[in-house]
Protein backbone atom coordinates (compact mmCIF):
# COMPACT_ATOMS: atom_id res chain seq x y z
CA UNK A 1 0.00 0.00 0.00
CA UNK A 2 1.45 3.03 -0.99
CA UNK A 3 0.26 6.49 0.50
CA UNK A 4 0.47 9.96 -0.80
CA UNK A 5 0.80 12.98 1.69
CA UNK A 6 -0.06 16.58 0.71
CA UNK A 7 1.47 18.80 3.18
CA UNK A 8 -0.35 20.52 5.80
CA UNK A 9 -0.75 21.66 9.37
CA UNK A 10 -1.18 19.20 11.75
CA UNK A 11 -3.11 19.40 15.47
CA UNK A 12 -5.89 18.22 17.91
CA UNK A 13 -5.25 15.45 20.44
CA UNK A 14 -3.97 11.75 19.77
CA UNK A 15 -4.22 9.17 22.44
CA UNK A 16 -1.25 6.45 21.39
CA UNK A 17 -1.77 2.72 21.52
CA UNK A 18 -0.22 0.58 24.11
CA UNK A 19 3.36 0.13 24.38
CA UNK A 20 4.36 -3.52 22.41
CA UNK A 21 7.29 -3.44 24.95
CA UNK A 22 5.17 -3.88 28.11
CA UNK A 23 2.94 -5.71 26.01
CA UNK A 24 5.31 -8.63 25.76
CA UNK A 25 6.30 -8.77 29.06
CA UNK A 26 3.11 -8.78 30.64
CA UNK A 27 1.86 -11.64 28.28
CA UNK A 28 4.61 -13.37 29.04
CA UNK A 29 4.66 -12.88 32.97
CA UNK A 30 1.07 -14.30 32.64
CA UNK A 31 1.30 -17.55 30.30
CA UNK A 32 4.10 -18.35 32.96
CA UNK A 33 1.64 -17.76 36.18
CA UNK A 34 -0.14 -19.74 38.75
CA UNK A 35 -2.91 -18.51 37.40
CA UNK A 36 -5.08 -16.68 34.91
CA UNK A 37 -4.61 -12.98 34.59
CA UNK A 38 -6.79 -9.82 32.59
CA UNK A 39 -4.32 -7.38 30.75
CA UNK A 40 -5.95 -4.63 30.22
CA UNK A 41 -4.52 -3.34 26.68
CA UNK A 42 -5.59 -0.71 24.41
CA UNK A 43 -4.75 -1.82 20.98
CA UNK A 44 -2.80 -4.71 19.66
CA UNK A 45 -0.25 -5.03 16.42
CA UNK A 46 1.05 -7.22 15.08
CA UNK A 47 4.21 -7.78 17.45
CA UNK A 48 2.37 -8.37 20.20
CA UNK A 49 -0.14 -10.73 18.46
CA UNK A 50 3.18 -12.65 17.38
CA UNK A 51 3.53 -12.93 21.11
CA UNK A 52 0.15 -14.10 21.62
CA UNK A 53 -0.03 -17.09 19.36
CA UNK A 54 3.45 -18.12 20.41
CA UNK A 55 2.23 -18.65 23.73
CA UNK A 56 -1.39 -20.03 23.07
CA UNK A 57 1.26 -22.35 20.79
CA UNK A 58 2.87 -23.44 24.18
CA UNK A 59 -0.43 -24.06 25.87
CA UNK A 60 -1.61 -20.88 27.10
CA UNK A 61 -5.05 -19.72 26.34
CA UNK A 62 -5.20 -16.20 25.46
CA UNK A 63 -8.62 -14.94 24.64
CA UNK A 64 -9.91 -11.34 23.19
CA UNK A 65 -11.94 -9.55 25.90
CA UNK A 66 -13.48 -6.11 26.12
CA UNK A 67 -10.89 -4.07 27.64
CA UNK A 68 -7.87 -6.39 26.63
CA UNK A 69 -6.85 -10.15 26.83
CA UNK A 70 -7.62 -12.56 29.40
CA UNK A 71 -4.94 -14.80 29.92
CA UNK A 72 -4.81 -18.76 31.35
CA UNK A 73 -0.87 -19.75 31.97
CA UNK A 74 0.53 -22.47 30.28
CA UNK A 75 -0.66 -26.27 31.58
CA UNK A 76 0.92 -28.36 29.33
CA UNK A 77 3.16 -27.94 26.02
CA UNK A 78 1.62 -29.72 23.20
CA UNK A 79 4.11 -31.74 21.31
CA UNK A 80 6.61 -30.22 19.08
CA UNK A 81 4.88 -27.08 18.63
CA UNK A 82 6.12 -24.33 16.62
CA UNK A 83 6.17 -20.95 17.31
CA UNK A 84 5.97 -18.35 14.54
CA UNK A 85 7.91 -14.80 15.75
CA UNK A 86 6.37 -12.73 12.79
CA UNK A 87 8.82 -10.15 12.18
CA UNK A 88 9.01 -9.74 15.74
CA UNK A 89 12.70 -9.87 17.27
CA UNK A 90 11.45 -9.51 21.08
CA UNK A 91 8.83 -12.53 20.56
CA UNK A 92 12.04 -14.78 20.00
CA UNK A 93 14.89 -13.63 21.62
CA UNK A 94 12.27 -13.50 25.22
CA UNK A 95 10.56 -16.89 24.27
CA UNK A 96 14.03 -18.44 23.42
CA UNK A 97 15.49 -19.15 26.80
CA UNK A 98 11.85 -19.65 28.15
CA UNK A 99 11.70 -22.58 25.82
CA UNK A 100 14.58 -24.06 26.92
CA UNK A 101 14.19 -23.58 30.76
CA UNK A 102 10.48 -25.61 30.19
CA UNK A 103 12.80 -28.34 28.04
CA UNK A 104 10.04 -29.62 25.51
CA UNK A 105 11.29 -29.87 21.83
CA UNK A 106 9.63 -26.31 20.26
CA UNK A 107 10.38 -24.84 16.75
CA UNK A 108 10.97 -21.48 16.65
CA UNK A 109 10.29 -19.52 12.60
CA UNK A 110 9.63 -16.03 11.24
CA UNK A 111 9.54 -14.29 8.38
CA UNK A 112 10.87 -10.33 7.42
CA UNK A 113 14.46 -9.62 7.80
CA UNK A 114 13.68 -12.15 11.37
CA UNK A 115 15.72 -15.11 9.88
CA UNK A 116 18.75 -12.47 9.29
CA UNK A 117 18.97 -11.21 12.95
CA UNK A 118 21.89 -12.60 14.56
CA UNK A 119 20.99 -14.70 18.28
CA UNK A 120 24.62 -15.76 18.51
CA UNK A 121 25.44 -14.47 21.71
CA UNK A 122 22.23 -15.93 23.69
CA UNK A 123 21.77 -18.88 21.55
CA UNK A 124 25.72 -19.62 22.64
CA UNK A 125 25.03 -18.80 26.24
CA UNK A 126 21.62 -21.17 26.24
CA UNK A 127 24.06 -23.46 24.95
CA UNK A 128 26.85 -23.75 27.56
CA UNK A 129 23.62 -24.25 29.77
CA UNK A 130 22.80 -27.76 28.46
CA UNK A 131 20.24 -26.27 25.57
CA UNK A 132 20.35 -28.00 21.89
CA UNK A 133 19.68 -25.35 19.28
CA UNK A 134 20.76 -26.33 16.05
CA UNK A 135 20.80 -23.28 14.32
CA UNK A 136 21.67 -19.57 15.23
CA UNK A 137 19.49 -17.61 12.70
CA UNK A 138 16.04 -19.04 11.85
CA UNK A 139 14.24 -21.55 11.77
CA UNK A 140 15.51 -22.90 15.19
CA UNK A 141 15.05 -26.30 17.02
CA UNK A 142 15.14 -25.64 20.76
CA UNK A 143 15.13 -28.29 23.96
CA UNK A 144 16.60 -28.59 27.02
CA UNK A 145 17.12 -29.05 30.30
CA UNK A 146 18.46 -25.84 30.89
CA UNK A 147 20.19 -25.18 33.65
CA UNK A 148 21.16 -22.13 36.03
CA UNK A 149 25.09 -21.57 37.33
CA UNK A 150 27.08 -18.05 35.66
CA UNK A 151 26.11 -16.39 32.36
CA UNK A 152 27.99 -13.71 30.48
CA UNK A 153 26.74 -12.05 27.69
CA UNK A 154 27.51 -8.73 26.05
CA UNK A 155 25.67 -5.67 27.08
CA UNK A 156 26.28 -3.86 23.72
CA UNK A 157 24.48 -5.80 21.46
CA UNK A 158 20.89 -6.59 22.28
CA UNK A 159 19.00 -6.14 25.81
CA UNK A 160 16.82 -8.46 24.51
CA UNK A 161 18.95 -11.10 25.39
CA UNK A 162 19.18 -10.05 29.11
CA UNK A 163 15.31 -9.69 29.30
CA UNK A 164 14.98 -13.49 27.69
CA UNK A 165 17.55 -14.85 30.39
CA UNK A 166 15.32 -12.56 33.32
CA UNK A 167 11.83 -14.47 31.80
CA UNK A 168 13.22 -18.22 32.15
CA UNK A 169 16.06 -18.49 34.74
CA UNK A 170 13.48 -17.86 37.66
CA UNK A 171 12.11 -21.20 36.05
CA UNK A 172 15.71 -23.38 36.61
CA UNK A 173 16.24 -25.53 39.80
CA UNK A 174 19.33 -23.72 40.50
CA UNK A 175 19.98 -20.30 41.11
CA UNK A 176 22.18 -18.14 38.14
CA UNK A 177 23.95 -14.98 37.79
CA UNK A 178 23.94 -12.85 34.70
CA UNK A 179 26.95 -11.02 33.86
CA UNK A 180 27.59 -8.35 31.35
CA UNK A 181 30.84 -8.08 29.37
CA UNK A 182 30.12 -5.02 28.22
CA UNK A 183 28.08 -2.14 28.84
CA UNK A 184 24.21 -2.23 28.61
CA UNK A 185 22.65 -0.35 26.13
CA UNK A 186 18.97 0.20 25.93
CA UNK A 187 19.25 -0.20 29.69
CA UNK A 188 15.25 1.01 30.22
CA UNK A 189 14.26 -2.02 28.57
CA UNK A 190 15.23 -4.23 30.99
CA UNK A 191 13.99 -1.68 33.65
CA UNK A 192 10.47 -2.67 31.81
CA UNK A 193 11.56 -6.39 32.57
CA UNK A 194 12.46 -5.95 35.91
CA UNK A 195 8.94 -4.17 36.74
CA UNK A 196 7.02 -7.04 34.96
CA UNK A 197 9.00 -9.75 36.60
CA UNK A 198 8.07 -7.73 40.13
CA UNK A 199 4.29 -7.23 39.22
CA UNK A 200 4.34 -11.12 38.95
CA UNK A 201 6.38 -11.99 42.65
CA UNK A 202 9.50 -12.72 41.05
CA UNK A 203 12.82 -11.57 42.51
CA UNK A 204 15.82 -10.28 40.68
CA UNK A 205 18.88 -8.87 42.38
CA UNK A 206 21.32 -6.14 40.86
CA UNK A 207 25.20 -7.11 41.13
CA UNK A 208 28.01 -4.97 40.07
CA UNK A 209 27.71 -6.17 36.59
CA UNK A 210 24.79 -7.67 35.97
CA UNK A 211 21.64 -9.73 38.16
CA UNK A 212 21.12 -12.49 40.41
CA UNK A 213 17.81 -14.73 39.91
CA UNK A 214 17.23 -17.34 42.75
CA UNK A 215 15.90 -20.32 41.11
CA UNK A 216 13.01 -22.55 42.44
CA UNK A 217 10.65 -19.22 41.71
CA UNK A 218 7.01 -19.58 40.57
CA UNK A 219 5.36 -16.84 38.85
CA UNK A 220 2.18 -15.31 40.41
CA UNK A 221 -0.79 -13.52 38.83
CA UNK A 222 -1.19 -9.99 40.21
CA UNK A 223 -4.83 -11.09 38.97
CA UNK A 224 -5.20 -7.61 36.32
CA UNK A 225 -2.46 -6.33 34.93
CA UNK A 226 -2.52 -2.87 32.14
CA UNK A 227 -0.33 -2.03 29.68
CA UNK A 228 0.96 1.39 29.37
CA UNK A 229 0.55 3.62 26.66
CA UNK A 230 3.88 3.81 24.15
CA UNK A 231 6.44 6.62 24.12
CA UNK A 232 7.98 5.14 21.13
CA UNK A 233 4.93 6.13 19.23
CA UNK A 234 4.07 9.18 20.91
CA UNK A 235 7.71 10.43 20.05
CA UNK A 236 6.42 10.55 16.29
CA UNK A 237 3.79 13.29 17.46
CA UNK A 238 5.82 15.20 19.14
CA UNK A 239 8.56 15.47 16.64
CA UNK A 240 5.75 16.44 14.23
CA UNK A 241 5.17 19.68 16.90
CA UNK A 242 8.86 20.02 16.85
CA UNK A 243 7.99 20.25 12.83
CA UNK A 244 5.11 23.32 13.97
CA UNK A 245 1.91 20.88 14.69
CA UNK A 246 0.01 21.66 17.62
CA UNK A 247 -0.66 17.47 19.11
CA UNK A 248 -1.78 17.38 22.09
CA UNK A 249 -0.53 13.48 23.11
CA UNK A 250 -2.19 11.38 25.07
CA UNK A 251 -2.37 7.99 26.80
CA UNK A 252 1.78 8.01 27.79
CA UNK A 253 2.72 7.82 32.25
CA UNK A 254 5.14 10.96 32.66
CA UNK A 255 6.47 8.54 35.33
CA UNK A 256 7.05 5.54 33.28
CA UNK A 257 10.40 3.31 32.77
CA UNK A 258 9.70 3.63 28.97
CA UNK A 259 13.87 4.98 28.12
CA UNK A 260 11.79 6.69 24.98
CA UNK A 261 10.34 8.99 27.48
CA UNK A 262 13.51 11.21 26.64
CA UNK A 263 12.05 12.24 23.23
CA UNK A 264 10.97 15.26 24.35
CA UNK A 265 14.26 16.06 25.83
CA UNK A 266 16.47 15.42 22.92
CA UNK A 267 14.31 16.65 19.80
CA UNK A 268 16.18 19.88 18.92
CA UNK A 269 19.65 18.57 20.38
CA UNK A 270 22.64 19.28 17.94
CA UNK A 271 24.45 16.09 20.07
CA UNK A 272 22.63 13.19 20.78
CA UNK A 273 23.68 9.96 21.81
CA UNK A 274 20.69 7.37 21.24
CA UNK A 275 22.91 4.50 22.50
CA UNK A 276 19.74 3.84 24.81
CA UNK A 277 16.99 4.80 22.92
CA UNK A 278 17.91 3.91 19.37
CA UNK A 279 13.91 3.59 18.45
CA UNK A 280 14.02 7.17 18.76
CA UNK A 281 16.44 7.93 15.97
CA UNK A 282 14.17 7.95 12.95
CA UNK A 283 11.52 10.83 15.11
CA UNK A 284 14.58 12.87 15.96
CA UNK A 285 16.40 12.86 12.81
CA UNK A 286 13.49 14.01 11.04
CA UNK A 287 12.59 16.55 13.57
CA UNK A 288 16.32 17.55 12.91
CA UNK A 289 16.61 17.92 9.08
CA UNK A 290 14.13 21.04 9.46
CA UNK A 291 16.41 22.82 11.76
CA UNK A 292 18.78 25.32 10.62
CA UNK A 293 21.80 23.24 12.23
CA UNK A 294 24.15 20.19 12.07
CA UNK A 295 22.75 17.32 13.65
CA UNK A 296 25.13 14.53 14.59
CA UNK A 297 23.58 11.49 16.05
CA UNK A 298 26.15 8.41 17.81
CA UNK A 299 25.61 5.53 19.77
CA UNK A 300 23.27 4.08 17.15
CA UNK A 301 25.32 1.02 15.40
CA UNK A 302 22.75 -1.52 16.47
CA UNK A 303 20.26 0.28 14.22
CA UNK A 304 21.88 -1.72 11.44
CA UNK A 305 20.43 -4.78 12.83
CA UNK A 306 16.21 -3.73 12.86
CA UNK A 307 13.78 -4.11 10.78
CA UNK A 308 15.14 -2.60 7.93
CA UNK A 309 19.11 -1.14 8.03
CA UNK A 310 17.37 1.78 9.75
CA UNK A 311 20.86 4.10 9.47
CA UNK A 312 20.55 3.59 5.88
CA UNK A 313 16.62 3.95 5.68
CA UNK A 314 16.80 6.71 7.49
CA UNK A 315 19.45 8.72 5.84
CA UNK A 316 17.39 7.46 2.72
CA UNK A 317 14.65 9.03 3.68
CA UNK A 318 16.03 12.38 4.30
CA UNK A 319 17.68 12.19 1.31
CA UNK A 320 14.98 11.66 -0.69
CA UNK A 321 12.83 14.68 1.15
CA UNK A 322 15.75 16.64 0.55
CA UNK A 323 17.80 16.88 3.23
CA UNK A 324 21.78 16.65 3.52
CA UNK A 325 22.48 13.21 5.24
CA UNK A 326 25.74 11.03 6.45
CA UNK A 327 25.75 7.59 7.62
CA UNK A 328 28.58 7.61 9.88
CA UNK A 329 29.82 3.89 11.84
CA UNK A 330 27.46 4.34 14.29
CA UNK A 331 25.01 7.18 13.38
CA UNK A 332 24.12 10.03 11.43
CA UNK A 333 25.12 13.78 10.48
CA UNK A 334 22.17 15.83 9.59
CA UNK A 335 22.93 19.15 7.92
CA UNK A 336 19.53 20.51 8.48
CA UNK A 337 17.54 23.37 7.09
CA UNK A 338 15.16 24.09 3.61
CA UNK A 339 15.37 20.96 1.38
CA UNK A 340 17.28 21.28 -1.62
CA UNK A 341 15.24 21.56 -5.12
CA UNK A 342 13.49 19.00 -6.71
CA UNK A 343 11.85 18.85 -9.84
CA UNK A 344 9.23 16.06 -9.19
CA UNK A 345 6.04 16.98 -8.57
CA UNK A 346 6.11 14.45 -5.89
CA UNK A 347 8.78 12.93 -3.32
CA UNK A 348 8.87 9.34 -3.30
CA UNK A 349 9.89 7.45 0.24
CA UNK A 350 10.28 3.77 0.38
CA UNK A 351 9.56 2.91 3.95
CA UNK A 352 11.77 -0.58 3.68
CA UNK A 353 9.14 -2.41 5.37
CA UNK A 354 9.87 -0.76 8.77
CA UNK A 355 7.22 0.63 10.59
CA UNK A 356 9.41 3.49 12.28
CA UNK A 357 10.48 4.91 8.79
CA UNK A 358 7.01 5.02 7.43
CA UNK A 359 6.10 6.76 10.44
CA UNK A 360 9.19 8.95 10.70
CA UNK A 361 8.19 9.95 6.70
CA UNK A 362 4.53 10.41 7.18
CA UNK A 363 5.34 13.05 10.06
CA UNK A 364 8.21 14.64 7.84
CA UNK A 365 5.93 14.53 4.82
CA UNK A 366 3.26 16.94 6.76
CA UNK A 367 5.36 19.66 6.56
CA UNK A 368 7.45 18.58 3.20
CA UNK A 369 7.37 20.93 0.52
CA UNK A 370 5.44 19.51 -2.08
CA UNK A 371 3.11 16.08 -1.93
CA UNK A 372 5.17 13.24 -0.52
CA UNK A 373 4.66 9.28 -1.63
CA UNK A 374 5.39 6.61 0.72
CA UNK A 375 5.98 3.32 -0.06
CA UNK A 376 4.98 0.27 1.67
CA UNK A 377 2.68 2.54 4.46
CA UNK A 378 1.47 -0.95 5.69
CA UNK A 379 4.40 -1.41 7.94
CA UNK A 380 2.57 0.74 10.43
CA UNK A 381 0.88 -2.49 11.45
CA UNK A 382 3.37 -4.04 13.03
CA UNK A 383 3.53 -1.58 15.78
CA UNK A 384 0.84 1.01 15.33
CA UNK A 385 -2.24 0.24 12.64
CA UNK A 386 -4.18 2.98 13.16
CA UNK A 387 -1.37 5.31 12.68
CA UNK A 388 -2.56 6.95 9.25
CA UNK A 389 -5.94 6.93 10.66
CA UNK A 390 -4.71 9.43 14.08
CA UNK A 391 -2.90 11.14 11.31
CA UNK A 392 -5.93 12.09 9.10
CA UNK A 393 -8.37 12.87 12.70
CA UNK A 394 -5.69 14.99 13.47
CA UNK A 395 -6.08 17.16 9.52
CA UNK A 396 -3.68 15.37 7.98
CA UNK A 397 -4.12 15.10 3.59
CA UNK A 398 -3.26 11.30 3.05
CA UNK A 399 -4.96 9.27 0.77
CA UNK A 400 -4.13 5.86 -0.57
CA UNK A 401 -2.75 5.24 -4.30
CA UNK A 402 -4.14 2.65 -5.85
CA UNK A 403 -2.76 0.48 -8.89
CA UNK A 404 -2.66 3.25 -12.17
CA UNK A 405 -2.46 6.73 -9.39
Amino acid sequence: MNIVITPGALSGAVRVPASKSAAHRLLICAALADGPTRIAISALNRDIEATADCLRALGAGIKATAGGLAVSPIAGIPDNPLLDCGESGSTLRFLLPVAAALGAGITFTGRGRLPQRPNAPLVEALRKHGAKIDNDLLPMAVSGPLAGGRWTLPGDVSSQYVTGLLFALPLLADDSEIGLTTPLASAAYVDMTLQALRQFGITVGPTASGWRVPGNQRYHTPGEAAVEGDWSAAAFWLAANALGADIAVKGVDEDSVQGDRAVADLLGRPSIDATHVPDLVPALAVAAANLPQRTVITGAARLRLKESDRLQTVADLLSALGHGVTVTEDGLVIDGGRPKPCDAPVRTVDGANDHRIVMAAAVAAACADRPVRILGAQAVEKSYPDFFRDFIKLGGNAHVEHAGG
